[in-house]
C-alpha cells in the first residue's frame, strides 16, 4: 500500500500526509529480479505505486495479479486495469489471497509475490473511515466496512482486561491498563463513538509523553490491528505463499512495525531452515533445508528517501527465494 509512516501507525496528519508515495520502490524491484514475461502478485495494491513500478517493468507477455482488503483500493485497481490488460485486480483479504492464486491454477508459477504491509495514507486521509486521532470521525477502523465489525462496537463490549492485553500486546502500550479502565469508566457513562473522543480520552489519561508523538499512537496502532485481525491476516497469508512461487520465485515483504517484521522475520527463517529433527536422526541433503532461501540482509530506506518521504522511514524490505 501507499503507506503512511507506520511507525505512528494511526498518528495524525502531518505536512507531508497529502502526499502519497510508495516506499522502497527501486529496492522493491530489484528484489524481485524481475523477469518481463513472468507473473507476479501484489498483495497489498492500495493505490498502486509499486504496481505501477512492476508494470513499467514487464513485457508484453507479463502478467500482474493485484487484491486488497480495501473496496475503494480496488476500485482505484480497476481503473488502471482497464487501462493496462497486464493486470487484473481482485478484492480479498490477504490470507484468501493464496487461495485465490491456487484456484487460478498459478500454483508453482509465479515468479515473485510483493507484500507492503500496514495501513494506506487514503485510508488516514478520509475522516470517515476511523483511522486518525487528528480527524474527528466515526471510530470505525476497519480495513473492509463492508466484513466485520468497526471499533466503536468492539470498545463497547470488550472487557477491560482484554482491552488492556490488546493495547500491550499489539500496541507495546505501557499504560495499557490505565487506559482500558479509563475506556470503562467512559462508557459506562456514554458510548465512545468517535476518534475525537477516544483521542482525547487517552490523552486526559496518559501521563507521560514520548517525544514526537502523540499519547494515542500506541492505542490507535493496537486497536487497528485487532479490528482488522492484521497479524493473523499476515501470518496467514504467508503461510500460503511459498507453495506459489516457481523456482527461483521471489517474496519481497515491507514492514512498518516490530510486530510485522517479527512474524516476517521467523517465516522467513523457519521456511529456509526446514524442519529441525535430532542430530542423530539421519537426514537426506534435499531435505536438510526448507523451501525458501534468504537473500541478502534486511534492507531500510535511505536518507535520501527519507528526506524526500518522512513516511518511509519506518519501512524494511526483507526477501526470500524459492529454492529449485
Amino acid at each position: 500500500m501507499d503507506p503512511i509512516s507506520r511507525n505512528t501507525c494511526g498518528a495524525g496528519a502531518p505536512p507531508w500526509h497529502a502526499a502519497h508515495q510508495a516506499v522502497l520502490v527501486e529496492e522493491s524491484m530489484h528484489a524481485l529480479a524481475i523477469n518481463p514475461g513472468a507473473i507476479y502478485v501484489d498483495a497489498t495494491f492500495g493505490r498502486g505505486g509499486h504496481a505501477r513500478a512492476l508494470l513499467e517493468r514487464l513485457g508484453p507477455e507479463g502478467q500482474l495479479f493485484a487484491f486488497d482488503r480495501d473496496p475503494e483500493a480496488v476500485n482505484a485497481g480497476f481503473a488502471l486495469q482497464s487501462s493496462d490488460h497486464r493486470m487484473q485486480i481482485e478484492h480479498s483479504r490477504l490470507s484468501e489471497t493464496p487461495q485465490r492464486l491456487h484456484e487460478r491454477g498459478l500454483s508453482g508459477r509465479i515468479a515473485g509475490v510483493l507484500l507492503d504491509l500496514g495501513v494506506s495514507s487514503p485510508q488516514l486521509d478520509t475522516p470517515e473511515r476511523g483511522f486518525s486521532f487528528s480527524q474527528d470521525g466515526p471510530l470505525d477502523m476497519r480495513m473492509d466496512p463492508s466484513q466485520g465489525e468497526p471499533l466503536s462496537t468492539w470498545l463497547a463490549r470488550a472487557p477491560a482486561d482484554e482491552i488492556a492485553r490488546v493495547l500491550k500486546d499489539a500496541g507495546e502500550e505501557r499504560f495499557a491498563l490505565r487506559i482500558a479502565r479509563a475506556i470503562e469508566r467512559e462508557r459506562a457513562q456514554q458510548p465512545l463513538t468517535s476518534t475525537g473522543a477516544l483521542a482525547r480520552l487517552i490523552e486526559r489519561t496518559v501521563p507521560t509523553r514520548e517525544p514526537g508523538k502523540h499519547p494515542a499512537t500506541r492505542s490507535f496502532q493496537a486497536l487497528r490491528i485487532t479490528v482488522n485481525q492484521e497479524l493473523d491476516e499476515l501470518r496467514a497469508g504467508l503461510a500460503g505463499i511459498t507453495d506459489l512461487l516457481a523456482a527461483g520465485g521471489r517474496l519481497v515483504v515491507i514492514s512498518f512495525h516490530s510486530l510485522e517484521d517479527r512474524i516476517v522475520k521467523r517465516f522467513m527463517r523457519d521456511a529456509a531452515r526446514g524442519p529441525q529433527v535430532p542430530k542423530s536422526v539421519p537426514v537426506r541433503a534435499d531435505q536438510a533445508s526448507g523451501p525458501l532461501r534468504l537473500i541478502g540482509a534486511a534492507q531500510r530506506p535511505g536518507a535520501a528517501e527519507v528526506a524526500r518521504n518522512p513516511r518511509a522511514r519506518s519501512a524494511i524490505l526483507r526477501v526470500a527465494e524459492r529454492r529449485p
